[in-house]
């Protein structure tokens, strides 16, 4: 037992629904300049009372049901999440109790790529630990966004997904890559709240607390470290762009992704998304397409499925994984 597949799969969105028809009157633009810009057409608020960590404990307990399993099965639980519960303890605590998780728990914090970098880890403990492991996403970056900003404020949304791995005699993981380069802290960043420049009142004042996004600096790199990864991922594998059957990427935007699509030689035809309802639910966006297309029936033993990412600071990772697995 040296590999993992994926037994159980579940999502959790807020019901709330904030169209770009609403939000091109709260921004004095057109619906068609929102959608035409970033491909998104309506996306997920949570409502008080909603947290990444509720979202991240109703999907999971989804995916756990799917799996046939409950909290008392998991070794281990990992969290991806860049909007946590609170600064401390980690959002995973609290997923762990309501979950009445057996094993331990931890968050990864690295952005969009959050997810990607989660099922690296998960699947690094499955060889060192063969027991079911729990996956999530979960992200409220409405949460973030000033009211004001419609740069950010067009492309966020919230929701949670997760993904329970068990493990199996035969290797589902083909290659992986993953890379961070820290000199691009700036291009999307929330200042203040943490120790280099702790909460007062007037970096609440200030808006400080806020997230600031460069968007040319993020659609530049996001592209270029994505192809990059994606290339490297195929080359590990030695396979083609087109015998990829399904192209699960972050749901950030969907000029990024058709640019990365160009670039890698990937066909736009089997492209997973779910951008146009959802937006970019940054940790949550690659499993909560990919649940979709498990539901929908799309996906099928022995397709390669790739699943790729990026995020702040900058990271960046991708994974091609044949469905059902590879024996020997």
């Amino acid at each position: 037992m040296d590999g993992f597949k994926i037994s159980g799969w579940g999502v959790a969105v807020p019901d709330q629904v904030l169209t770009s028809l609403e939000l091109a009157g709260r921004f004095g633009v057109d619906e068609d300049w929102i959608v035409s810009r970033c491909g998104i057409r309506e996306r997920r608020f949570v409502e008080p009372g909603q947290t990444t960590a509720s979202l991240a404990v109703d999907a999971g307990r989804r995916a756990l049901e799917k799996a046939g399993l409950t909290g008392a099965d998991i070794a281990h639980l990992i969290v991806a999440t860049a909007t946590p519960e609170q600064p401390s303890p980690a959002t995973s605590a609290f997923v762990h109790h309501d979950l009445d998780i057996a094993g331990s728990a931890h968050d990864v914090n690295a952005e969009c790529s959050g997810f990607i970098y989660s099922l690296m880890t998960a699947a690094a403990l499955m060889r060192m630990d063969p027991r079911p492991i729990l996956v999530i996403g979960s992200d409220t970056h409405s949460l973030t966004v000033n009211p004001t900003d419609r740069d950010l404020g067009i492309l966020v949304g919230d929701g949670a997904a997760a993904l329970v791995l068990e493990p199996t005699d035969r290797d589902w993981l083909l290659a992986w890559n993953l890379g961070a380069d820290g000199s691009c802290t700036g291009s999307l960043k929330v200042l203040a709240g943490g120790s280099r420049m702790p909460t007062t009142e007037e970096t609440v004042r200030d808006g400080l607390h806020y997230a600031k996004i460069n968007g040319n600096e993020i659609y530049l790199n996001a592209v270029r470290f994505s192809v990059r990864s994606v290339r490297a991922t195929l080359e590990q594998a030695k396979v083609q762009p087109d015998q990829v059957k399904h192209i699960v990427p972050h749901q950030a935007n969907i000029r990024i992704i058709n640019s990365i699509l160009s670039h890698t030689g990937l066909d736009p035809q089997r492209l997973v998304t779910n951008l146009d309802r959802y937006g970019n639910t940054a940790s949550a966006s690659i499993p909560l397409a990919l649940s979709e297309a498990l539901d929908e029936g799309r996906v099928a033993d022995g397709d390669l499925v790739l699943l790729a990412g990026f995020g702040a600071g900058m990271t960046w990772g991708s994974m091609l994984l044949e469905w059902g697995g590879k024996s020997g």
